[in-house]
């Protein structure tokens, strides 16, 4: 039964963060996506290449068992050659590959030990760092929608009613 809340509750969250981030792409122009202040920042486009390559290799490859393919160098490099559409779509197919993962792993895998970027964990603490990871850059990405658009994203909007119902924070 907490397996089961485990799973769930991973799963609705990183489709929920991929959601906001989704939005946030529909807000920006490609310009905008691929905008960076300095050389050491990240354009939005980059992070969500991070995000598509974080999850693979923790959950797709660590907890899949699908080989690791990721160059994470070139995730912080690609200068502007993916278009919006492109990146949603990679983040969309990413995301279910990962949920479906995550939704098939039994109880008893939870504690199952894997090797992952050389660290020694569990499934569990492979899957938990992942929601969390893809929180915080999620947060970056809103930050920079803010600021590269001025608009407020409306994610918050449904707590000014007195009885919202949403069920994940």
């Amino acid at each position: 039964m907490t397996g089961d809340l485990f799973r769930e509750f991973s799963t609705r969250k990183l489709a929920q963060l991929a959601g906001r981030v989704d939005v946030c792409l529909d807000w920006l122009s490609d310009d905008q996506i691929w905008a960076r202040g300095s050389e050491n920042e990240n354009a939005v486009g980059n992070l969500v290449l991070h995000l598509i390559g974080n999850t693979g290799q923790w959950v797709l490859s660590g907890v899949g068992g699908a080989p690791d393919t990721r160059a994470r160098d070139d995730e912080f490099n690609e200068p502007s050659g993916v278009s919006k559409e492109e990146l949603k779509a990679r983040l969309a197919e990413r995301i279910a590959a990962v949920n479906l993962v995550v939704s098939g792993v039994s109880d008893a895998r939870l504690a199952d030990r894997i090797q992952v970027q050389r660290y020694d964990v569990s499934v569990l603490e492979a899957i938990y760092p992942v929601v969390e990871h893809f929180a915080q850059y999620m947060g970056q990405i809103v930050f920079a929608t803010k600021l590269l658009t001025g608009q407020e994203l409306g994610f918050y909007t449904h707590l000014k009613r007195p009885a919202h119902g949403e069920k994940t924070p």
